[in-house]
């Protein structure tokens, strides 16, 4: 009986519409201006997206590795095509009114890839992002196109003296504020916590990012898991180009990855990782690109069984490079497939499944303490804790490690925008027992979302992180830790809960109950809603004002409509 043969696949199926035919003779002479020769109008045309900008560590050595993707490509039988996207640095411009461009760059992102790759007729994708955004904006356009693609990571920052950090210097802040850090120590460490190239290196946002896009499938088995600099990361973005000729030619494209079940494995591994808050706001972003249903409970559903195993900061002990050096998170999904909490059949951009690409992986050394066993977890449950109540009835999003409490009552300190909490913050008028409100922060009324990383610093610095809540509509930014609740919805600038506060209500977090309640009755809030007017938006023009007026809850993603 003769084997059924495979199905033919059309390898240039958006490239012959460009370049074929006497009709299309003024693109390809437009095309032989920029280096096309006539062997390469019969080639696969791979975009090669690069986020490379000189105004970042994560970003700035981008365009390196997407010469490598580009050399790939066109070893495999491709023709690689480099094209630039926009990035911005959250670290750079947190706590400044700059930061509210921070989500918006994601949506960016995602339209600029979308649209060159629609434009110019590329078969196939690469796209290398560095910085938090780069990461969720590269992966949403990838779904909505369609086409055969991988994502690149560029890799995590090397430490800094004493094994610091961006994060080492916020917290610095609140402690020379506190009086506990010089005007001397505060430069040293400034000048020391950056050494080169690569994304913030605890377990951070950006590095959260790269592993849930990993577990997904969308990169190659590793590239979460190696530094900026290093040669890994140089023959990751080769094999990277290869593997989209291999994907095009074989027919696999992203939407075939994307699955529900690849989504839930990326929150597995988020939560087994204690990665970041905001890797909810971009799953379920990224889900709704790629047409996938998946909700804010689906990470309380699965936060139930998976325990929190990587003592990585910024609420543990170590960096990204330091669990690189042990094997990074191939050995983690591993086990966590042994356990039965990864689904093996899901479909990866190597053609294989996970169970394959796993299968050959080896296990940490025995003495490593950076991921511990399961019969020891750092938290038996996520520490992702989605809550609701009447001050989130649309939800909202807590990171509680474990190691600040399971539950918070305090009396409300109720500010109307970050820069006025953290001045009053460093100025000692925020005091053990308050929970801190920020507030008109959300994705609509901040705009954009801003992350809480000065404040949430400036507690910790001060030495307040046991003794302070912070909640807000805002988000966080994967460095923060503490008692703090963000991606409350409805936000303030709606009409939601957050804007009927007054100083002194009496807030109670609960993480066991997974609620979030003000001591006020309907009746009171009812009250209190009708006295309410909105504020005025922050900007009636450009990128923030067209923002503001497509953007959703966050507790839908914040995704752009």
């Amino acid at each position: 009986m003769s084997k059924k043969k495979p199905p033919v696949v059309d390898q240039r199926p958006y490239s012959r519409l460009v370049v074929d035919g006497a009709k299309q003779a003024p693109s390809r002479a437009m095309l032989r201006a920029v280096g096309f020769t006539e062997a390469d109008f019969k080639k696969p045309q791979i975009g090669v997206a690069s986020t490379w900008a000189n105004l970042t560590p994560c970003n700035v050595h981008i365009n390196a590795l997407a010469e490598h993707a580009v050399s790939g490509a066109n070893a495999a039988g491709g023709k690689g095509v480099l094209f630039n996207t926009i990035t911005v640095s959250d670290g750079i411009s947190m706590g400044s009114p700059g930061m509210r461009y921070s989500l918006v760059s994601r949506e960016v992102i995602a339209d600029s890839i979308e649209t060159v790759v629609g434009a110019e007729g590329f078969d196939g994708i690469i796209a290398i992002g560095g910085c938090d955004k780069n990461m969720p904006g590269c992966a949403m356009a990838i779904a909505r196109l369609n086409r055969p693609a991988v994502f690149v990571y560029g890799g995590t920052i090397r430490p800094g003296a004493e094994r610091r950090d961006i994060v080492a210097v916020f917290e610095a802040v609140g402690g020379h504020a506190a009086g506990s850090v010089s005007d001397a120590q505060l430069l040293e460490i400034e000048r020391t916590a950056i050494p080169g190239p690569g994304s913030c290196g605890g377990m951070y946002t950006a590095n959260t990012m790269a592993s849930a896009i990993e577990a997904l499938g969308l990169s190659l088995p590793g590239s979460s898991a190696q530094e900026a600099v290093g040669q890994n990361k140089r023959i990751d973005s080769r094999l990277a180009g290869e593997a989209v000729v291999r994907l095009v030619k074989s027919g696999i494209t992203p939407r075939q990855i994307l699955t529900r079940k690849a989504f839930e494995n990326a929150v597995t591994v988020t939560i087994a990782l204690s990665g970041s808050t905001n890797a909810v706001l971009h799953l379920l972003a990224m889900a709704h690109e790629a047409g996938v249903r998946l909700s804010l409970d689906d990470f309380s559903r699965i936060g139930k069984r998976v325990p929190v195993l990587a003592d990585l900061r910024p609420s543990g002990k170590y960096l990204m490079s330091e669990l690189i050096e042990i094997g990074g998170i191939q050995p983690l999904m591993r086990r966590l497939l042994a356990r039965g909490l990864l689904h093996g059949e899901c479909l990866t951009v190597t053609g294989e499944s996970i169970a394959t690409n796993l299968s050959a992986v080896q296990d940490y050394p025995a003495a490593q303490e950076i991921i511990r066993n399961f019969d020891n977890p750092i938290k038996s449950k996520s520490h992702l804790v989605v809550l609701y109540g009447n001050l989130a009835p649309e939800g909202a999003v807590a990171k509680i490690s474990g190691k600040e409490g399971i539950s918070f009552t305090g009396r409300a300190r109720v500010f109307n925008g970050e820069e006025r909490a953290t001045a009053a913050i460093l100025a000692g008028k925020v005091k053990a027992g308050d929970v801190v409100v920020i507030r008109y922060e959300g994705p609509c009324g901040g705009p954009g979302m801003r992350e809480m990383l000065s404040p949430t610093s400036a507690i910790m610095g001060l030495g307040l992180g046991n003794s302070v809540a912070l909640i807000t509509d805002g988000r966080f930014s994967g460095g923060s830790h503490g008692f703090v609740v963000g991606h409350i919805a409805p936000e303030a600038a709606v009409g939601g809960p957050l804007a009927l506060l007054h100083n002194g209500d009496r807030i109670t977090i609960d993480a066991t109950k997974c609620t979030i309640n003000v001591q006020l009755t309907a009746a009171e809030l009812r009250a209190r809603r009708k006295l309410w007017r909105a504020p005025k938006p922050y900007t009636n023009t450009g990128v923030l004002a067209k923002y503001a007026r497509s953007v959703s809850s966050a507790s839908l993603g914040a995704i752009t409509k």
